[in-house]
């Protein structure tokens, strides 16, 4: 089992930041992706980024240049800065785990607006 505890998400006006934090604990694989989902209400679950073990990043062209994603294995903890933020990034962020199987946070709900 593994549980992910994700902290960082909150309001923030457009144009700002906001860091969020996934911490994995519990039966890590030495091998694994993290990284994080957003949904919001009436649409389809849509992939932000995620990153691999070897520290590749991967992005939804709509975070491009604005937002980054990095780990600490040190730590199995993943962040995700996110700069430059719109309205429409307002969503329910949720992190995930895959090794040999996916493991969800609880998720953590971001607002952008003023």
């Amino acid at each position: 089992q593994v549980q992910l505890v994700e902290s960082g998400g909150g309001l923030v006006q457009p144009g700002g930041s906001l860091r969020l934090s996934c911490a994995a604990s519990g039966s890590i694989s030495s091998i694994y992706t993290m990284g994080w989902y957003r949904q919001t209400p009436g649409k389809q679950r849509e992939l932000v980024a995620d990153i691999t073990s070897g520290g590749i990043p991967n992005y939804a062209d709509s975070v491009k240049g604005r937002f980054t994603i990095s780990r600490d294995n040190a730590k199995n903890t993943v962040y995700l800065q996110m700069n430059s933020l719109k309205p429409e990034d307002t969503a329910v962020y949720s992190c995930y785990y895959w090794s040999f199987r996916v493991y969800w946070g609880q998720g953590t709900q971001v607002t952008v607006s003023s």
